[in-house]
């Protein structure tokens, strides 16, 4: 997903996107694009920015934000994992 659709579907502020990037909370994909690049955010990214940014703007520190998120993801996917093996 490009930066512009993100901003859009998580509606998060540019810069913020940014700071969890130079922290090293997330890494996009960079796509050279003649003297410059764009950012591509997978699927697993735009879910870890959209935990992140609800954990924020509760008040939470970044550090604090990122491990939540992290812990709330786990669950989701261990959830998921369930749900798909009982279906089978």
């Amino acid at each position: 997903m490009k930066t512009s659709d993100l901003l859009k579907r998580v509606d998060i502020p540019r810069h913020k996107l940014y700071y969890l990037e130079q922290k090293g909370y997330v890494t996009p994909t960079r796509i050279p694009m003649g003297d410059l690049e764009a950012r591509e955010y997978s699927n697993a990214d735009v879910e870890l920015i959209a935990a992140i940014w609800k954990y924020l703007k509760k008040g939470f520190k970044h550090k604090v934000a990122h491990r939540k998120a992290l812990d709330e993801i786990g669950h989701m996917s261990t959830a998921r994992r369930e749900t798909l093996r009982d279906a089978a």
